[in-house]
């Protein structure tokens, strides 16, 4: 057998298994919810959202003034953007996060205090 139609069965063969993979894997985080966050933004959110949030007073305040809504905060915390730069990773136990995301043409930027058992959200400035 030639070494091109051993190459040519290989790939036939792989073309093969990454269609069966790529179907497996969207049929079962569609029916589950289940999502793959490898990358640091993504696991980081995903970790604040999996614990109770507090809000600090300064945040209740813009909820009961109108000024800022719980889906905004909902929305920042799903498709946000971590800025490690910023934020302060090297505090025990409580890490601080600065996020930020554009929602309905404003910029929101939030710090969060992430610990062990609890996430709260320090402040917010939507511009």
């Amino acid at each position: 057998m030639t070494f091109l139609k051993r190459l040519g069965f290989y790939l036939g063969g792989f073309a093969i298994g990454i269609i069966f993979l790529a179907m497996f894997l969207r049929k079962k985080s569609d029916e589950t919810g289940v999502s793959f966050c490898y990358f640091p933004n993504c696991r980081t959110l995903k970790d604040i959202r999996s614990k109770p949030l507090y809000y600090s007073n300064k945040v209740q305040s813009l909820l009961a003034e109108k000024e800022l809504d719980s889906l905004d905060i909902a929305f920042l915390l799903t498709n946000g953007e971590v800025d490690f730069s910023e934020s302060d990773t090297k505090s025990s136990p409580c890490k601080t996060y600065f996020i930020e995301g554009d929602q309905k043409e404003r910029k929101l930027e939030a710090w969060v205090k992430n610990c062990p058992d609890k996430a709260s959200i320090e402040s917010i400035l939507a511009r």
